[in-house]
């Protein structure tokens, strides 16, 4: 007897309702030169749960109570203690630096005006990157749940490093939705019913 198992098919997106037209992006107002202008925003970024801040509250306890302990036992005979204390305080150190220096690591992508600007943030490094909406392509990197991969007029960035692989089909084609619009030609990206209540 063989059973054969067959995996489900990858979920199509859910549909935007007209109440909140886009899941992952976010509708602002960018002022300019030329003014206020309409723009799209997705803003992905790291999942932290403790700010570098917090993070640095709770080695400063650590070290408190590690440093009291290794005293204690300085003081009773054994200076070992705390020379190994201090090794493990420094290698926590470097861990939570390492850490705390990520923590902020984020995507911003801004469509507005016709084009399509990418920021990066990962660690000290910024990368920037802008595309034509007309010329620009959103296809995954790879296979399903890969990375998105935009491209256009000579030059690629892959995008959605902080989104869960399941959730890039559906940032994709909302990207895709959100380019069809410029591409059509509508004069603001907000759907009329929310420019009116406004």
């Amino acid at each position: 007897m063989t059973a054969t198992l067959v995996s489900k098919p990858w979920p199509a997106p859910a549909l935007p309702s007209p109440e909140r037209p886009w899941r992952f992006g976010r509708e602002v107002r960018i002022d300019g030169p030329q003014g206020a202008r309409a723009a799209l925003q997705w803003v992905i970024k790291r999942n932290c749960s403790i700010t570098p801040r917090q993070l640095g509250t709770v080695y400063a306890g650590l070290c408190v109570v590690s440093l009291g302990i290794a005293l204690f036992f300085a003081w009773i005979g054994a200076p070992f203690v705390l020379a190994f204390a201090g090794l493990e305080l420094l290698l926590l150190g470097v861990a939570f630096l390492i850490h705390a220096r990520h923590a902020g690591d984020r995507e911003i992508l801004t469509l507005a005006d016709g084009a399509l600007a990418v920021e990066q943030h990962l660690g000290h490094h910024l990368g920037l990157a802008e595309f034509r909406a007309e010329w620009l392509a959103v296809e995954p990197a790879g296979g399903q749940g890969s990375l998105v991969q935009l491209s256009g007029q000579g030059q690629w960035v892959r995008v959605g490093r902080f989104l869960r692989p399941e959730h890039r089909a559906a940032f994709a084609q909302e990207l895709r939705q959100a380019l069809r619009r410029v591409r059509a030609g509508a004069s603001e990206i907000f759907p009329e019913h929310e420019l009116k209540s406004r």
